[in-house]
């Protein structure tokens, strides 16, 4: 990815909204979107245009990684991004300030329980998500590159 390639932010209003402002303040305005709920900008390369993407997710740690869930508010289908990243790993990652490479993977069978729970921890939804789908939502893991 490069930065001379424009970006296209999320199409829906309020998270490119909040795009926006993260950039904007270099995350001091939405690294923290609610009290103890820290998110990041994801980028990835869509599968069928080539072109950037970026949202903005929640995330959890676990140890040096990022994690984030696919969860779509427990809709029937996979988002987008995750859709993309299956098919290019290497994404881009803003946390606050701080921006580097990272490749994304679906966490194991062995790892998702104790991932997910760190997850469902920070956004409880989370857990009432999965009971709206049939489709296991995906936790992903980004690790710097």
């Amino acid at each position: 990815m490069t930065a001379s390639e424009g970006v296209l932010d999320s199409p829906t209003g309020w998270v490119a909204s909040h795009i926006h402002r993260y950039l904007e303040t270099d995350g001091a305005d939405g690294h923290e979107w609610r009290p103890g709920v820290f998110t990041l900008l994801l980028t990835t390369r869509g599968r069928h245009s080539g072109k950037l993407r970026r949202t903005a997710l929640i995330y959890g740690r676990d140890g040096e990684n990022y994690l984030v869930v696919a969860s779509q508010g427990g809709a029937p289908q996979h988002p987008a991004w995750y859709l993309n990243l299956l098919a290019e790993p290497q994404v881009d990652v803003q946390v606050g300030a701080e921006r580097f490479t990272a490749r994304a993977r679906t966490a194991t069978a062995e790892e998702k329980p104790r991932m997910w729970a760190t997850m469902a921890k920070i956004w409880p939804a989370y857990d009432e998500y999965q009971t709206k789908t049939d489709r296991e939502i995906p936790v992903v893991v980004l690790e710097r590159v």
